[in-house]
């Protein structure tokens, strides 16, 4: 078996890893980033979501990230490095109805994180690479086994970040987790792009027809909105509508999901062509060329981000990261007139506390994501694009700071992390 040393190991390269790496990177730890695409970016990437969701402070319109989060905007051309609030953005970038801001390309996205990462003197990346093992010993991870085109790794890191998504790393290390304890698992979403399409006053309900009618006679299983956002061009629809119920952790059940996620999406194009005012003579883009994935398992941190926090906007003097998506619930059931199920709460921006990213059991892991330590419920906040990229990047620093002073991310104190990440234009927001 191969084997490579490295002071910190970030698996999983979308919104929460490359944050977590380039902060690692930048904070002096020599860095290996591992991806099991052939690129960066996750959920913009991988799925096709292209929105900077969890920026903005609904009351304020004031960004409650920046660091990481912001400079990624910035290489994007929609927003400028003084940038603080929505209006900064061009107009034609903004969602006011999501007071979410929209990235212009997701192909160049990935040219982006491609740029950031190679101009990192200590960061290393691997795409095509997953995590397959993990050994523990004496509670904290002793390597972590990775599988690509070279075979298999033994990949020894003083600190690591797990980015999965899924906590696949934190599963296997034995650290305890939990999956759906108060609902079904939420839905999983086909991301699909149609071209040519012209649109009229009467596409959108005569859309909305059509998948009804598919619906009830058994061609579309379950589906919601639809939502046909004219994301990246005015000739082309971005598509929120394919709903799968299913369990991403179960790899025949993710599978099974992503075979039908694929179907439904033609399922819909193909009644649109038929039906829809503005589709006669549009064209199927791309799907994917992942499933996007809402939840699967979380950690159960030192600390579990709950409801009544967002609720009570409880604050924390070791917050790192500042949340404020509104409870963003989706049932497995259709729903053609209202896709989120749940009361939609809208919190103010909240803190986020260090020990949520801090596993029990291990000494020398972190977790970043959606995947960090929360209830269901307020996960479906905190799950979202910029709220992971500002944990990954907490994430990243800490695992540096336990490099340098060659002590353990789960020993750092959180109050410490958030003054250096204070440094660096990130951290929590700050309402004065």
């Amino acid at each position: 078996m191969n084997s490579l040393k490295t002071d910190v190991l970030v698996c999983g390269g979308g919104c929460a890893g490359i944050a977590a790496a380039l902060s690692a990177a930048r904070n002096g730890a020599k860095t290996l980033l591992i991806e099991r695409a052939g690129f960066a970016g996750g959920i913009i990437t991988c799925v096709g979501l292209p929105y900077f969701d969890g920026l903005v402070d609904f009351k304020t319109g004031r960004f409650v990230v920046k660091g990481i989060a912001l400079e990624l905007m910035v290489a994007t051309g929609i927003a400028q490095p003084d940038s603080s609030k929505i209006t900064d953005c061009p107009p034609d970038r903004v969602s006011k109805r999501w007071m979410s801001v929209m990235i212009p390309n997701t192909e160049e996205f990935k040219i982006i994180a491609d740029a950031k990462i190679a101009n990192e003197q200590n960061l290393t990346v691997l795409y095509h690479s997953c995590a397959y093992e993990v050994e523990t010993k004496e509670g904290r991870i002793a390597a972590v086994i990775i599988g690509n085109k070279d075979g298999l790794t033994r990949v020894e890191a003083k600190q690591v970040i797990d980015c999965t998504g899924d906590g696949d790393i934190a599963f296997w290390a034995g650290c305890p987790t939990e999956m759906a304890a108060q609902q079904p698992l939420m839905p999983m979403t086909m991301h699909f792009r149609i071209g040519n399409v012209t649109p009229t006053k009467e596409t959108y309900p005569a859309a909305k027809q059509a998948m009804t009618e598919a619906h009830e006679r058994g061609d579309l299983p379950e589906c919601y909105g639809p939502g046909l956002m004219y994301a990246f061009a005015k000739d082309e629809v971005y598509v929120h509508a394919v709903r799968v119920p299913g369990n991403a952790v179960d790899a025949a059940d993710y599978t099974r999901a992503e075979i039908q996620g694929r179907k439904d999406a033609w399922t819909m194009f193909r009644e649109w062509k038929k039906r829809a005012p503005g589709f006669e003579n549009s064209y199927f883009i791309t799907s994917g060329p992942y499933m996007g994935v809402r939840e699967t398992r979380r950690i159960v941190g030192e600390y579990v981000l709950t409801e009544e926090d967002l609720r009570k906007n409880t604050t924390h003097g070791d917050a790192i990261a500042t949340g404020c998506w509104f409870l963003d619930i989706h049932s497995p059931k259709t729903a053609l007139d209202k896709p989120w199920a749940g009361s939609g709460f809208q919190p103010d921006p909240y803190d986020i506390s260090y020990r949520t990213l801090v596993p029990r059991k291990v000494s020398n892991l972190l977790v970043a994501g959606r995947c960090h330590s929360s209830t269901q419920v307020a996960n479906a906040s905190s799950r979202v694009t910029v709220t992971a990229m500002a944990l990954g990047e907490a994430a990243g620093c800490a695992a540096a700071m336990a490099v340098q002073t060659g002590s353990e991310v789960a020993l750092l104190q959180g109050t410490a992390v958030r003054e250096k990440l204070s440094t660096q234009n990130a951290g929590p927001f700050t309402k004065a």
